[in-house]
């Protein structure tokens, strides 16, 4: 899918940037801000266990309950 560039609300941004795509000046993508190793790590500590973790502490009869009110939403019934 490709990305749509997102489009300056303010009319003289708006207009600077036409002008750098066409004399071919403007940038292809914009510069994303450098990610925090420190943050990144912590996400991954959580992330990585936390569907089986909550699979592990919930009850049989509560993770049914929970599948098949994800199934009629998917599905598109109501219970």
């Amino acid at each position: 899918m490709l990305k749509r560039s997102k489009m300056p609300r303010d009319g003289n941004q708006l207009a600077k940037m036409i002008v750098d795509m066409a004399t071919g000046t403007a940038r292809a993508e914009p510069e994303k801000p450098a990610k925090n190793p420190a943050a990144v790590a912590l996400g991954k500590l959580g992330g990585a266990k936390g569907g089986k973790a909550r699979a592990a502490a919930l009850s049989p009869a509560k993770r049914k309950a929970i599948a098949r009110k994800a199934a009629a939403k998917r599905w598109g019934e109501t219970s």
